[in-house]
């Protein structure tokens, strides 16, 4: 593969290329020259108006559902999907049939990704069968290649679980990822407590599910000094506590998913069972402090919370409806909607999530391998189902205006455009 990138800006906090107006040429799945102009008459030539690269984009928490529920979604896929939105590498969820909890389930997830252009990083479960019980062989698995430990959609409920979890990685300096909800508060609920689900007749979950659970991570963080992940924070008052114990020194750091920023509980006044999320959409004011934690930087990453559902389990009663929306396609046009510092959001779905998992950062150099992501950020147009690639269709941002399209990626010596509709 020769590709020729014509005039494009580079977006790479990191690299003395930053917001340089260049061309790339790319042979064999490396950087061959980078120069103001090249010439190749054997090169494929790509030249998008108002093209931006940037190294490839990257997610830390999307389910797959592969192996065990294919029927929502496989690596193919995912990774099919992760591509359409710009994305390079993802960390998957083990929240599979069997979990990702012992060595051959993260070398199966590893060998199947190997021909895909996207590169998938197993996290591998903190108790066996993410049923919160009794710790797997982290050790073994992380010697195997899992990323990082969670049980993925089911938080670790047991004080004593998580503690003897966060000492026992410590000898792998990975981290645990915990979607803050404590399940013991609002267990049957089905929305965010508030005005709008007595308004819906609807029974709720409080803030303080989740708030008491980041009190309570926090408190086992600071006895062990260890890592932690908190994925999917949605409240103002979650994000505050993370904040605090970010500048008390704890090695903590924290995620948002664009649609807790985009929707509120007051968007569910029609029932759509796609704005059914775990945890759920808060209130308006909850919303806009999640816009303002990624116009101000106060989020470490970004995470998709991909959750891919057959249209069966959404196109029924809110009550029985799963919960979950898909998101790696609108991910970057919705965060990017929000008008956040372009290079910040940048760095935040490139170096942060690198840097916080322990993966080596690509460079954009001559001799090195190419891995690169194709953007317009100032494309505004109307996100569609024939957008998306994930085997589900359970989005809400179909028909929403989004800010900043995908053109493709550049990754594993494979090259994957899209077409403009």
């Amino acid at each position: 593969m020769k590709l020729l990138l014509k005039q494009v800006k580079i977006v790479s906090a990191t690299s003395p290329l930053h917001g340089k107006l260049t061309d790339i040429l790319i042979e064999n799945g490396l950087f061959k020259e980078i120069n103001s102009s090249i010439f190749s008459d054997d090169a494929t030539i790509i030249d998008y108006p108002n093209l931006h690269v940037s190294i490839g984009w990257m997610d830390i928490f999307a389910h797959f559902a592969d192996p065990g529920f294919e029927h929502r979604e496989t690596l193919t896929t995912g990774a099919a999907a992760a591509a359409a939105g710009g994305f390079t590498d993802v960390m998957v969820t083990p929240n599979t049939n069997p979990a990702i909890s012992s060595q051959s389930q993260v070398q199966y997830i590893l060998q199947k990704a190997v021909p895909l252009p996207v590169r998938i990083y197993p996290i591998g479960t903190v108790t066996k069968n993410a049923e919160g019980k009794e710790l797997t062989d982290m050790y073994d698995m992380f010697q195997s290649g899992a990323i990082a430990f969670s049980d993925g959609t089911n938080s670790l409920q047991g004080a004593g679980i998580l503690l003897k979890a966060l000492q026992y990685i410590l000898s792998t300096q990975t981290s645990i990822i915990q979607v803050p909800n404590d399940h013991g508060i609002g267990t049957h609920g089905l929305m965010n407590e508030g005005i709008s689900s007595t308004r819906l007749g609807l029974p709720g979950i409080p803030a303080l599910a989740e708030e008491l659970m980041i009190a309570r991570d926090i408190e086992l963080l600071r006895y062990t000094h260890s890592k932690l992940h908190l994925t999917g924070v949605s409240t103002k008052k979650g994000l505050e506590m993370v904040k605090t114990a970010r500048e008390e020194g704890l090695q903590i750091s924290a995620s948002v998913t664009p649609y807790h920023g985009w929707f509120c509980d007051e968007d569910l006044a029609g029932y759509d069972t796609n704005l059914k999320t775990d945890p759920p959409l808060r209130s308006s004011d909850d919303m806009y402090a999640v816009r303002d934690a990624i116009k101000n930087g106060l989020v470490d990453s970004f995470a998709s919370h991909h959750s891919p559902q057959h249209s069966d389990n959404k196109e029924c009663e809110f009550e029985y409806a799963e919960k979950g929306m898909i998101g790696l396609e609108s991910m970057f046009g919705a965060l990017n909607s929000f008008e956040p510092n372009l290079e910040d959001l940048i760095e935040k779905l490139t170096v942060v999530p690198r840097k916080l998992f322990n993966i080596p950062l690509p460079l954009i150099s001559e001799g090195e391998a190419a891995c690169l992501t194709l953007f317009d950020p100032d494309a505004k147009y109307i996100f569609k189902e024939s957008m998306i690639r994930s085997k589900a269709r359970n989005s809400a941002f179909i028909g929403k205006e989004l800010k900043g399209k995908v053109i493709g990626i550049i990754n594993k010596n494979q090259l994957i455009l899209h077409s403009a509709s």
